[in-house]
């Protein structure tokens, strides 16, 4: 993953932010400086006494053991800059930048309980051994930290008292811009869909949101937090000045030739302002549903529904199950230059080639209902709206649908059939609901199994307790994992796929509908052959695509009628 990331690596991004959307977006160009060719020993002048205090200084990649890199955590080496390379009993070597920094030997010593032997490390062959231990994150934070390590910030508990005009002059230091766009470049290449910036009291975590599981980071100092957020907010075109109320920003990179976003999103808290970055790549977004993990039967029907000239197609989930992502893959696959189709989001998360897309902008009067009134005048076929919310949107929904447009839209709840209580409990009329209605898909996404280290396993007894016995029947006792490797990090996982249940309004069901008969006669309508989510999950667990855990995780929250 890291070692893409290399020393010319560069990226350019214009700014925009919520402030002014019709102002011109300054375009500035972010880059990553190669390693200086001057760059100081780590003895500089002292080699002397090195030799007197029987220093090695290594001209070369020392072997290290991974269990004694283990012993000090990623944020601690970072910060000391050291690496523990071998252990012995009652000892350990450390790597060090400085060998002559005796308080990061002290520390080493009392966190390891160990005695501490010091071989000294020229910064290029450092910074490949920090990369080999604990990735070229931490590698690039010490690198471009060592300048500030000697800073003792009186302000370091006092962040009021920096002033905005210093938190802008320190986040245009070279070492800011260089660790900012680190933590971007590194988060882009390891597939990272949100980046979280958290302040506490004596320390700031970092951490990345991969396959949505938030995974910790080496930590930055926390006397550069308010230059790095203040960095942050600089490139999303924010007011640095302004840490007492929530902000919204955006960034928009070009990187290895291709466009990235940025939502930015800062909230004040006890200990500074909390950032969080939503990274929306659209090379990693698969836009079609066989990757998205749909079945061939599933994937069938989605073709029929999307080719109906007419009608309502509705996605459900929660936030953060994928319907925007299905909605986007069936948009790109119906889109033909014979067809006006025209979406309105809140926000566009990604843009569709040949497809008009509309963001939502409440503060000045483009609410999902005002928006497609204005969209029905666009001679449109088809139309996405982002969300039904309330029930002057479901009504002017229902209304496209009767007129002749195919609309697709979302809804918030557990199960594909609960969408029809939900519209209706929104003050559309059931016969209305019938007579548009053409499918429901409800969804939740779950890791995918690595498929580099993925083996087959004896299934925890535990886990057969959660599972009815049927299903452990099904799955012969024995489930697919991931080991853990370096594709995947170490987590046995890499991406993620959907668990489905697809429903294609029968005859049946939509006299159920219209006649207002309750959720548990239309759940008994659906037929033998419907597929729940959680029997979809359990299909992929028995094929090797997910664990059974993520398929219980997924869909726990669903009354499994259909299994």
């Amino acid at each position: 993953m890291s070692e893409q990331i290399g020393e010319e690596a560069r990226f350019e991004a214009s700014t925009t932010f919520g402030g002014d959307e019709d102002a011109a977006a300054p375009e500035i160009t972010l880059e990553i400086p190669g390693e200086s060719s001057s760059d100081a020993s780590p003895a500089g002048p002292d080699l002397d006494r090195l030799r007197l205090l029987g220093i090695e200084l290594l001209d070369r990649m020392p072997a290290f053991d991974v269990e004694a890199a283990e012993v000090l955590p990623p944020e601690v080496s970072v910060r000391l800059r050291v690496v523990p390379i071998t252990l012995e009993p009652g000892r350990v070597t450390v790597a060090m930048l400085d060998p002559l920094d005796t308080e990061a030997v002290d520390e080493v010593a009392i966190r390891t309980s160990r005695e501490v032997v010091r071989v000294g490390l020229e910064s290029a062959i450092f910074a490949e051994l920090m990369k080999s231990a604990y990735g070229t994150t931490a590698a690039r934070m010490a690198e471009s930290l060592a300048a500030d390590d000697d800073i003792a910030s009186e302000t370091e508990h006092n962040l009021d008292a920096i002033e905005a005009d210093d938190v802008h002059q320190m986040a245009e230091q070279p070492s800011l811009i260089n660790l900012v766009n680190l933590l971007l470049l590194e988060a882009i290449q390891s597939r990272t869909s949100d980046v979280h910036v958290e302040p506490f009291e004596d320390e700031l975590k970092v951490k990345y949101r991969v396959d949505g599981v938030l995974r910790e980071q080496p930590s930055p100092p926390k006397h550069l937090q308010a230059a790095l957020v203040g960095r942050i907010k600089i490139m999303a075109h924010m007011n640095i000045a302004e840490r007492y109320v929530p902000q919204d920003g955006h960034i928009s990179l070009r990187f290895e030739g291709r466009k990235v976003d940025i939502r930015v999103s800062t909230v004040p808290t006890l200990y500074g302002e909390s950032v969080v970055m939503r990274i929306l790549d659209k090379s990693s977004l698969p836009l079609d549903l066989k990757s998205l993990g749909m079945a061939e039967r599933d994937r069938d029907t989605m073709d029929h529904l999307i080719a109906k000239p007419h009608g309502l197609v509705l996605v459900t989930g929660p936030t953060g199950s994928g319907k925007t992502t299905s909605l986007y893959a069936g948009l790109s696959k119906l889109y033909d230059p014979r067809k006006k189709i025209i979406t309105i989001e809140d926000p566009v998360e990604y843009e569709l080639s040949g497809i008009n897309q509309i963001p939502v902008n409440p503060k000045r009067g483009l609410t999902f209902a005002s928006g497609l009134r204005s969209i029905l005048r666009q001679d449109p076929d088809v139309i996405f709206v982002g969300e039904i919310r309330d029930a002057e949107t479901v009504d002017i929904v229902i209304r496209s649908a009767l007129t002749g447009h195919l609309v697709f839209s979302t809804l918030h709840t557990n199960d594909a059939i609960s969408s029809v209580g939900r519209m209706i409990d929104m003050g559309a009329e059931p016969y209305l609901v019938a007579s548009v209605l053409e499918g429901l898909l409800a969804q939740r996404l779950g890791r995918r199994i690595c498929t580099h280290c993925k083996t087959r396993v004896p299934m925890p007894e535990d886990l057969m307790h959660r599972l009815p016995p049927e299903e452990v029947a099904r799955l012969e006792g024995m489930m697919y994992v991931g080991t853990g490797c370096e594709k995947c990090s170490n987590t046995g996982f890499r991406g993620r796929l959907g668990f489905y249940e697809l429903v294609k309004i029968s005859p049946t069901l939509r006299a159920g509908i219209s006649e207002g008969r309750s959720l548990m006669d239309l759940r008994n309508m659906l037929g033998e052959d419907f597929v729940s989510m959680r029997e979809d999950g359990i299909r992929k667990a028995i094929d090797g695509l997910s664990t059974p855990e993520e398929v219980l995780r997924a869909t726990q929250d669903v009354d499994d009628f259909g299994a």
